[in-house]
């Protein structure tokens, strides 16, 4: 698990294969995704979508996200559409994070 200092925000990779044997990439965020952590998550993920396959960002630990954070998803997302050979998704969101998504209109680029 690696942590961003000061922050209460964490991450851990797991990766494996899916059943057509695509690459599997699960980050499961922990804590709080905010202005002060925001890059350290787009520095993990860009390579892996550089990779290609699936990747799934679990926020099922996630306690709060800011706009910073939202931001950093968004552009995540954005890369591994122009990127083409990358799924993500996000995964295992809580009630806030699923409130937040829906009041700004972006639920629908996250749901496949």
């Amino acid at each position: 698990m690696s942590t961003a200092p000061g922050t209460g925000f964490s991450y851990e990779i797991e990766q494996g294969k899916t059943e057509e044997g695509f690459n599997l990439t699960i980050v499961k965020c922990k804590g709080r995704l905010i202005s002060e952590n925001a890059e350290q998550l787009r520095q993990v993920v860009r390579p892996l979508i550089l990779q290609g396959g699936r990747i799934a960002i679990d926020f099922a630990d996630l306690d709060y996200m800011d706009s910073a954070g939202l931001g950093a998803v968004v552009s995540l997302k954005v890369s591994a559409i122009s990127r083409g050979l990358c799924v993500l998704e996000l995964v295992n969101l809580t009630p806030r994070i699923k409130k937040l998504l829906t009041m700004t209109n972006l639920m629908q680029l996250f749901t496949t």
